[in-house]
């Protein structure tokens, strides 16, 4: 009876999924139900092969938490999260991993289990984005699903599942995927969020956050690394620029040459979004590209006004680092770095702020490009946004 129960429960689920959010639905359909071994299996789990459940986890939920944890389990497989792990720590990534779906699925209207990881400071961030801000996290946390792709954390991988659930117990922990299996999944998910996403929209039901994440993932992704480079490389490729005279020598702007020689304006948000290892890791690439450009650096870092000692400057032989201390941790204001470079009459060729895009931006756009090297999904008003992560 129990087991009738808990495969109604899940039935319905799924049908209601595809009536009523059928982007959601048609991807929950790609998942096979097993029911799994409560040995190992306490709520669900899947491996982007099937969705694994505990009949009687899934028994004691409300019809509506059962909704979410179907849908929960086929987002991770439909996100690529079983993919995109790379070097990270399992179950910090696995936590991360929920934190970002988990906001999605409650701003739908479902309803999240008793121990679901939701923090509103996540919303509409990526795992890869949130991955960096657990790392002092220590509070017990775990996430409430089972996230199977890498097999059992710390032991041998587990026999692969029978043919199907119910008998003897349940079905045996899946065996982990082979980087061949990976790859092959991943771009049969990708596949599927894609017709997915193209249907619900057809139908006129894809709207909200998950409408804005199924852009973001149909989006081409570059390395952020290499669209700054192609950015700064622009710059320096002119052979004429329009640099304001020194007053002294009148109003007028005129083209002259300039040499091979460029010159760049680094900004660091100094808010407290951004962590010195990343600030380190900005710095160092653009180190990289200064060499090959033969660029000066102008260094600024500002939170709601410049930090003191600042500017630091860096001629194109000297190496470029993190200044040793930079107050900061307050609100943004992204109008200081632009009324400095007023003030001192200064044209760079190009200014590259390093920031989260939140905060208050200048009313007009300066007469000299901008690269805005953004941790998060906010939008900038103007100039060339290149997403961090």
């Amino acid at each position: 009876m129990g087991e009738k129960d808990a495969a109604t429960k899940l039935s319905a689920a799924r049908t209601r999924l595809v009536l009523d959010m059928p982007f959601l639905g048609a991807l929950v359909m790609r998942l096979p139900m097993v029911e799994a071994n409560p040995q190992w299996c306490r709520t669900t789990a899947t491996d982007a092969r099937s969705f694994y459940y505990n009949r009687r986890y899934i028994e004691a939920l409300s019809q509506r938490e059962v909704e979410f944890m179907v849908a929960h389990e086929a987002l991770h497989c439909a996100l690529s999260h079983f993919a995109r792990r790379q070097h990270r720590v399992k179950l910090r990534w696995d936590m991360a991993c929920d934190f970002a779906i988990n906001p999605l699925l409650v701003e739908e209207g479902l309803k999240a289990p008793p121990g679901s990881l939701l923090l509103d400071q996540f919303q509409g961030m990526a795992a890869e984005e949130i991955y960096p801000c657990l790392e002092d996290k220590d509070d017990g946390q775990e996430p409430l699903d089972q996230h199977l792709y890498d097999g059992p954390e710390g032991g041998p991988p587990a026999a692969s599942p029978g043919g199907g659930g119910g008998q003897g117990g349940g079905a045996a922990q899946p065996r982990p995927l082979s980087p061949q299996e990976r790859q092959a999944l991943d771009q049969q998910w990708k596949q599927r969020l894609a017709s997915a996403a193209q249907a619900a929209l057809a139908a006129g039901k894809l709207k909200g956050a998950l409408a804005r994440l199924v852009q973001r993932m149909e989006k081409p992704h570059l390395n952020w690394r290499v669209l700054l480079a192609h950015h700064l490389a622009l710059t320096a490729r002119e052979d004429h620029s329009y640099m304001r005279p020194s007053r002294r020598e009148g109003p007028a702007i005129l083209p002259s040459l300039r040499s091979h020689e460029a010159d760049i304006l680094a900004v660091l948000d100094t808010s407290g979004s951004i962590s010195d290892g990343e600030m380190r890791d900005f710095l160092g690439e653009i180190n990289a590209i200064k060499g090959q450009l033969h660029a000066r650096v102008t260094l600024l870092a500002c939170d709601t006004g410049l930090a003191d000692r600042c500017p630091w400057v860096f001629e194109p032989w000297e190496e470029l680092t993190l200044p040793p201390s930079m107050a900061g941790g307050g609100g943004t204001d992204f109008r200081p770095p632009f009324q400095w470079m007023e003030k001192q009459d200064l044209r760079p060729g190009v200014v590259v702020y390093f920031t989260d895009a939140r905060g208050v931006f200048p009313g007009t756009e300066p007469p000299c490009p901008v690269v805005w090297l953004v941790k998060g999904q906010a939008p900038v008003p103007w100039g060339n946004r290149v997403q961090l992560n």
